[in-house]
């Protein structure tokens, strides 16, 4: 058996697209996407409370 003979692995996912099909990912994989965006949600969510805190203090100058 050659190395052409064997089959080719995929790499692992690392996006992942909304409304994408899911029925031929492996539990393995599913995992693996639902870390990367529970890793995504948290990043979204830190920039947010930035965003939020530099409004805020935008308001509360322009109110002085």
């Amino acid at each position: 058996m050659s190395v052409f003979d064997e089959p080719s692995m995929k790499p692992p996912a690392t996006t992942h697209v909304v409304g994408g099909d899911l029925s031929q990912l492996s539990v393995d994989e599913l995992t693996a996407r639902i870390t990367i965006l529970q890793v995504e949600i948290t990043r979204l969510e830190v920039e947010r409370e930035k965003k939020a805190a530099g409004r805020k203090s935008a308001e509360t100058l322009f109110r002085s």
